[in-house]
């Protein structure tokens, strides 16, 4: 098997299978569960830029005022994302997380016709419609927005788009992004330690060590989904990353008991329904190239 594959498949099986580490973590806070994830996962890509020897190369280009800019950005953007994600695992709400990131591509699209002046083909304002509807169909029966759904594909949207414009690789970007945040995750730490409001100070060993994995289990399927982009064609990706909120959504059903109604079904029947359509056409388009060239061989 390609090598690019194996990372990719590895990173999204990582991520579909990270409310079951979450929820080992249950018993403390997500805003400590956050701040210990920021902290270990800054020392673990830390501990590889000093075995790579890569701190002088990072400081030329991280000291920049745009990187700088570029990086507190996307490191906001990337807290923001982990925070609701671990609170909606944790609180019993991995169905919604998983259709935050079935709904993420479509809006990836949307995001670059808004941003970056991209132009869809016609057929792709489909998948674009049929998302809609399902997000309606499904705020209508819950009786308001699946807003976690939402703020998971909005934040980690545009943490995609913010990234664009970055000019680090993955290794070098995420230990920047780490970096910025250490700080204010060490102080929030410290803080909730002296005031005795939250658990930090006072973890079985168990739970300290599963905290501190919590930057290991962050920092490496981001590596592996970096070194998978550089190797495989961005169609194959596109088929991959889907990985991740099934397992997601397998487990919350499955191993977690989630309720899935029928007005569930059939709102993420509209998502799934998009996806397909948004695939089977991007696909068509590909081989058209293909079997002209063939053609004219």
């Amino acid at each position: 098997m390609n090598k690019g594959v194996i990372y990719g498949l590895g990173a999204y099986l990582m991520w579909g299978f990270f409310p079951i580490y979450f929820k080992l973590l249950q018993s403390v806070p997500a805003m400590e569960i956050l701040g210990n994830r920021i902290l270990w996962s800054f020392i673990f890509l830390a501990g590889l830029i000093t075995l790579r020897r890569e701190w002088t190369s990072l400081r030329g280009m991280a000291l920049k005022p745009r990187t700088v800019l570029i990086y507190t950005l996307s490191s906001c953007l990337l807290a923001v994302n982990w925070l609701i994600y671990v609170w909606g695992v944790n609180s019993g709400y991995i169905v919604e997380t998983s259709l935050g990131y079935f709904i993420n591509p479509l809006l990836n699209v949307l995001l670059g016709v808004v941003f970056l002046r991209e132009k869809l083909r016609p057929l792709q304002w489909v998948p674009i419609g049929l998302a809609t509807l399902g997000v309606i169909y499904l705020t209508v029966n819950y009786g308001h927005l699946p807003w976690i759904a939402l703020a998971l594909a909005f934040s980690f949207g545009l943490y995609g788009l913010v990234k664009k414009t970055a000019p680090l690789g993955s290794l070098h970007g995420l230990t920047l992004e780490t970096g910025i945040l250490f700080l204010p995750a060490g102080i929030y730490l410290l803080l909730a330690a002296s005031r005795f409001t939250g658990t930090s100070g006072g973890n079985s060993l168990p739970v300290s060590i599963l905290l501190a994995g919590a930057g290991v289990i962050t920092s490496v399927p981001l590596l592996m989904f970096g070194a998978a982009a550089r190797r495989i064609d961005l169609s194959l990706m596109g088929i991959l990353q889907y990985v991740a909120p099934t397992c997601q959504f397998l487990l919350g059903v499955l191993v977690y008991g989630e309720p899935f109604t029928r007005e569930r079904l059939v709102g993420f029947s509209f998502i799934w329904l998009a996806l397909i359509f948004f695939w089977a056409e991007g696909t068509l388009l590909q081989r058209k190239p293909k079997q002209a060239a063939a053609t004219s061989g």
